[in-house]
């Protein structure tokens, strides 16, 4: 809750004055790559300064002193304790269609050197959350049939692109039946949408603070539950922190930083490598932005997702096209909304050739930044082309307005050629 006494600032255009835009670049896309609020700064620029006066010191000695704070401030808001994969022939890596590509290029490299497998699980939005869970049980059992083990299955909170709420509450219960592993990628996670991890208790989940919380970049979080920490063998890279198992004859390698009184998962991750740990100690000082000046979670919430889908749907009027949405309305229960562009793709005179999509797709979004100054990303699925839109506290429907007459411009463009004379 916050203070009664705070005075609160207005969402939309004057919450600008907290932040650090060029007063004309209209900022659609705080989902990429986020951004924080002046007070974060100043308190990253504290922290940095701390580390430079005496480097050993902080380094050595004083990571827990800091970070401690900041897990305690981020384990209260997710609901979960402070303290809390080999792979063998046969196991099969689980994942849907709309997989991040940075986590898909890590579950082909997981293929490249161990013996797991993977299957996909093709998603084509927009579709009901039923038929979601479904698709994902059903392949789970046929997996089980064929005499193979879905060992760990990957799914998000949001998906990127397209970015739309998923069901994923319901896919770790899923998981939990069937003895799979849940991993939940919750990139679009914290400070997005509602997360009650001591509820729901997926197996593993990561999620940026540098997207949705206003934490400076980069900044994740790691949860596992203790009865998961013995499959934590190593942080990556590996540090200091990393046990081996006892050889008979081989000397324990020396730590030399201090050991952590919560015990061997904590200490894993306590030290791993020299970087600037700056963004982790601004959490508490987000968190305090977010109830003081903001108004608290709900407030930030509801005022990003009402913007999205308000501003979307306006979007999508001017065009004359449509939202992505289900029939349950909840694939817009979070703070983005994609907009079906007015390109038609097919082969005709005047259509955007399928082969050509992801041609057009990149110029459109190298154009949006040297000339129009403003982003966001469009996107091709289901032999459509979209707009991804961010809804956020500093942003207001004529920002949607005017993103939807910079989009109409490069549309009259595309139909023109323009992309494939490039």
């Amino acid at each position: 809750m916050a203070d009664k006494n705070e005075t609160k600032t207005p969402f939309g255009h004057a919450m600008r004055s907290h932040f650090l835009f060029d007063p004309s670049y209209i900022p659609l896309n705080h989902g990429a790559f986020g951004t924080y609020p002046k007070p974060v700064k100043d308190r990253l620029h504290y922290y940095q300064d701390l580390t430079e006066s005496r480097p050993d010191s902080f380094f050595r000695f004083g990571l827990t002193e800091f970070l401690d704070p900041a897990r305690g401030a981020i384990a209260e808001f997710l609901g979960v304790d402070v303290g809390d994969l080999v792979f063998q022939k046969g196991d099969v890596i689980v994942h849907f269609s709309t997989i991040y590509g940075g986590c898909e290029n890590t579950v082909e490299y997981l293929k490249e050197t161990t013996p797991a497998e993977s299957t996909e699980i093709p998603l084509c939005y927009p579709i009901g959350d039923d038929e979601v869970v479904a698709k994902f049980q059903d392949k789970i059992r046929a997996l089980k049939s064929e005499g193979s083990r879905a060992r760990v299955a990957i799914f998000d909170t949001v998906s990127s692109l397209p970015g739309v709420r998923v069901p994923w509450e319901r896919l770790v219960k899923v998981c939990r039946d069937e003895g799979t592993l849940s991993l939940v990628d919750g990139a679009h996670g914290i400070g997005h949408i509602q997360l009650d991890l001591g509820r729901v208790q997926p197996d593993f989940f990561v999620s940026n603070c540098h997207k949705w919380l206003y934490v400076p970049r980069g900044c994740a979080l790691f949860h596992v539950p203790k009865k998961n920490h013995h499959l934590i063998r190593s942080s990556i890279p590996t540090s200091h922190g990393y046990e081996p198992y006892p050889v008979d004859g081989q000397e324990k390698v020396f730590n030399p930083f201090p050991v952590h009184s919560q015990g061997r998962f904590v200490n894993l991750f306590q030290f791993v490598g020299t970087m600037d740990v700056g963004p982790y100690l601004c959490i508490e000082e987000a968190l305090k932005f977010r109830r003081e000046v903001c108004g608290g979670e709900n407030a930030i919430m509801g005022y990003c997702e009402d913007v999205s889908t308000e501003g979307g749907r306006k979007v999508a009027e001017i065009w004359g096209t449509e939202i992505m949405d289900n029939a349950e309305t909840t694939l817009t229960r979070c703070c983005l909304t994609n907009v079906r562009l007015p390109l038609e793709v097919g082969e005709e005179d005047g259509k955007v050739n399928k082969a050509d999509a992801y041609a057009v797709v990149g110029w459109m979004a190298q154009t949006l930044i040297k000339e129009y100054n403003m982003f966001a990303p469009p996107f091709f699925h289901n032999n459509a082309l979209w707009v991804r839109f961010s809804g956020q506290i500093y942003v207001e429907m004529d920002d949607f307005v005017a993103a939807a007459g910079i989009y109409q411009k490069l549309c009259e463009r595309v139909v023109k050629g323009e992309p494939m004379k490039t």
